[in-house]
């Protein structure tokens, strides 16, 4: 039974839990609805960044490597219309307004692609699997290092040395007309 000094809210939800009808009232009160938002305004408009807080470090780097390409793309852009078009000799400025131009849509694209509800929902479950990587400590990774690369060492050694061996065996049959050293 209720106490008094529950809320009115509290009182219908503890009665409708005696008659087993608890999740359909609360699903009267607050209906859920799973359909993602039908208008831009209701999501926000272009600008809102979707799930927000989630995924930073992911999304970081997702817009760092477009932002890299993005430049290089835009440099190359510049770089390719200054000497071919030949009004553009001149005016470095055409060109360079050209390549910003570029960079701005180009930049208005990855935003858009990185804020979809699919891509920021993978970078999000990407960024909660690399939390559960169990990574290594610098000790293990330095003495893993020093393996490989010794290891590497040892086989160019062995494989120069066999190389040596095959090469004098067929001087010897006279297959190589000179010896390897």
């Amino acid at each position: 039974m209720p106490s008094a000094t529950e809320k009115p809210d509290e009182k219908a939800m503890a009665e409708a839990e005696d008659s087993g009808g608890a999740e359909q009232l609360r699903e009267e009160r607050h209906p859920v609805d799973y359909r993602a938002p039908s208008t831009p305004s209701a999501r926000g408009g272009f600008f809102h960044i979707y799930k927000s807080g989630q995924g930073y470090w992911t999304r970081m780097g997702t817009i760092a490597g477009a932002g890299l390409i993005g430049v290089l793309s835009a440099h190359f852009v510049y770089a390719d219309l200054r000497p071919r078009v030949p009004f553009l000799e001149a005016h470095h400025s055409w060109a360079l307004a050209v390549s910003l131009i570029f960079l701005a849509i180009y930049g208005l694209l990855v935003f858009w692609f990185t804020n979809k509800p699919g891509t920021v929902d993978f970078l999000i479950a990407t960024d909660s699997e690399m939390k559960k990587v169990n990574w290594t400590s610098r000790k293990d990774l330095l003495g893993s290092t020093r393996v490989v690369i010794l290891f590497m060492f040892l086989i160019a050694f062995l494989l120069f040395a066999i190389d040596i061996i095959f090469g004098y065996v067929f001087y010897w049959l006279t297959i190589l007309k000179n010896p390897p050293f």
